[in-house]
């Protein structure tokens, strides 16, 4: 990265998909460029072709918005970006379980994943990367195992991935995240994305009418997140009053302060569903968010 290169990311980015990149622009000059997003939450894909230059270095896209359940067209914005000579990293955390990802149709340089969004214990993660992407990487960390020789005049590193896996690896870890991938593996994507919008949807429909409430993210195609915002009362003060009566929800900014800025709030509420959740688990969220909506009237 030279001064003046050019990083992409939109205004649905997780602070893990934005802060390392402003360590470039901290350290090396390198400029942001932001794609805003529609009132719906979908990505302005003309606003975002209109920002592809001859600088663009990286175009670093969320698959699915951790707040706004907007699964974006990664296989598209990665064509365009490459039409353009960049590289693209998608952030997968929430793709991973909520969305069907495929890096070899995608054809992204480079796809990251989270264990615990996939049920695996915290701590853990990957990286995908194509070999030529990876090969271009120098090593970011020094230790045992990331090297092929060490002499006292020289040093020649491990081929990837090893050379980007310094020292003792996080090995329970690493075997609690296979065994949730595995446990993972055995359901049908296509039937697990089908359940978890029922529920979605069926929480919408309980919901239709509540003009104290604001759903943040309607996008065509949106994954199973339902965030919104309680007219007159905190997010955190609603996830508290809803924690009593057994429903855990995430409230806050949700680690996406530039997104929470675009939408005009200031902390929201977000329920996620998941494949082991049941019609009567969607009942009780909608029960108990009315219930907390009526504490503050």
């Amino acid at each position: 990265i030279q001064p003046g290169d050019e990083i992409i990311v939109t205004e649905m980015e997780h602070h893990s998909n934005i802060v390392p990149w402003h360590f470039l622009r901290e350290r090396y000059g390198a400029v942001l460029k932001w794609a805003p997003i529609k009132d719906d939450g979908a990505l302005d894909m003309a606003a975002y072709v209109d920002l592809l230059g001859p600088r663009t270095r990286m175009v670093a896209v969320t698959h699915m918005s951790n707040v706004l359940g907007t699964i974006n067209p990664v296989a598209e914005i990665t064509r365009l970006a490459h039409a353009a000579g960049a590289q693209v990293l998608i952030d997968g955390c929430q793709g991973a379980v909520h969305a069907t990802p495929d890096v070899q149709a995608i054809g992204c340089d480079f796809y990251v994943i989270t264990g615990h969004k996939l049920f695996a214990p915290t701590g853990i993660g990957a990286l995908y990367g194509k070999a030529e992407a990876l090969e271009t990487l120098p090593p970011y960390q020094g230790g045992g195992e990331m090297i092929e020789t060490v002499a006292q005049d020289q040093i020649r590193y491990a081929k990837p991935p090893h050379r980007f896996e310094a020292g003792t690896p996080p090995i329970l870890e690493a075997i609690g995240l296979g065994v949730a991938l595995d446990w993972l593996a055995q359901y049908d994507r296509a039937a697990v994305q089908a359940h978890e919008h029922a529920l979605y949807q069926h929480a919408l429909d309980r919901l239709q009418g509540q003009n104290w409430l604001r759903i943040l993210g309607q996008a065509e195609g949106k994954g199973a997140l339902l965030t919104f915002a309680v007219e007159g009362a905190h997010a955190h003060d609603v996830a508290q009053i809803m924690d009593r009566y057994g429903v855990a929800v995430r409230a806050g900014t949700h680690c996406a302060e530039p997104l929470a800025k675009r939408l005009g709030v200031t902390s929201s509420t977000r329920a996620s569903f998941a494949l082991y959740n049941t019609l009567e688990d969607t009942d009780a969220f909608v029960d108990a968010l009315i219930k907390a909506r009526n504490f503050f009237v």
